[in-house]
């Protein structure tokens, strides 16, 4: 795209006074960089994926809150993550790290494993166990 046809569309970074640096072509055919206020087709899918992961986090959450899973799983979502992540982080098998989504095997968890998760959320186990 030539220089002067970078989008400067109204959206999310421009309501964030930021830019997005992008490249684009000079008018003697050599790459430069340029900053866009935004595209409204980058805008209404980042806003599509956004609105996907909250009401991922609220049925994760609705479903601890039921007794369905466990707090991790909750979290997981919330810190927009998905299984291979959280066991790579965690430094356990996927297989296990599913195991622990059961509210019965949550709650068998030992000290140990609870301080790796409260680790990767970056909260304290008390707010790992007990959602707000």
């Amino acid at each position: 795209m030539k220089k002067e046809e970078v989008p400067q569309d109204k959206g999310l970074l421009e309501s964030a006074q930021t830019k997005e640096l992008t490249y684009a072509v000079d008018e003697n055919g050599e790459y430069t960089t340029e900053l866009s206020s935004g595209w409204d087709p980058k805008t209404i899918a980042l806003s599509n994926a956004i609105k996907d992961i909250e009401e991922r986090v609220a049925n994760a959450k609705e479903r601890v809150e039921k007794n369905k899973t466990s707090p991790i799983e909750y979290y997981m979502e919330l810190h927009k993550m998905d299984l291979p992540i959280l066991s790579s982080y965690v430094g356990l098998w996927q297989w296990r790290v599913k195991r622990h989504f059961k509210p019965k095997n949550f709650q068998k968890l030992n000290q140990k494993t609870l301080q790796k998760y409260a680790d990767v959320f970056d909260i304290s186990i008390e707010e790992l166990k007990h959602i707000s």
